[in-house]
């Protein structure tokens, strides 16, 4: 069992900048894609950002050009570096791991809030 601890969380003003973070022992270590996904009020979880083994990264439209995900290996570490941060940015952010010989083993961590206010 993977036990994924997120922090970094708080609330904002728009156009201000949080950093999250999200480690667990062997996040980086193993050979799967690592993620950061949200979740606002009443609406479902929506993928936010993926970052690859060998670092290639991916973003959803939404938050692409504000946002970077990378990762520490040495620390065991993954990052959301966000900018320019909007009210609908406004979420519960979830970092999602995976596991086992094909990555088809979820881990989700417990969330860290995001508010930001106009």
């Amino acid at each position: 069992q993977v036990h994924l601890v997120e922090s970094g969380g708080g609330s904002v003003q728009a156009g201000g900048s949080l950093r999250l973070s999200c480690t667990a022992p062997g996040l980086t270590s193993n050979n799967c894609a690592i993620d950061w996904y949200r979740q606002a009020a009443g609406k479902q979880r929506e993928w936010v950002s993926t970052i690859s083994p060998d670092g290639y990264t991916t973003y959803a439209d939404s938050v692409k050009g504000r946002f970077t995900i990378s990762k520490d290996k040495a620390k065991d570490k993954m990052y959301l570096q966000m900018n320019n941060l909007k009210p609908e940015d406004t979420a519960m952010y979830y970092c999602h791991s995976r596991s086992g010989r094909v990555c088809t083993v979820d881990y989700w961590g417990q969330g860290t809030q995001v508010i930001v206010s106009s």
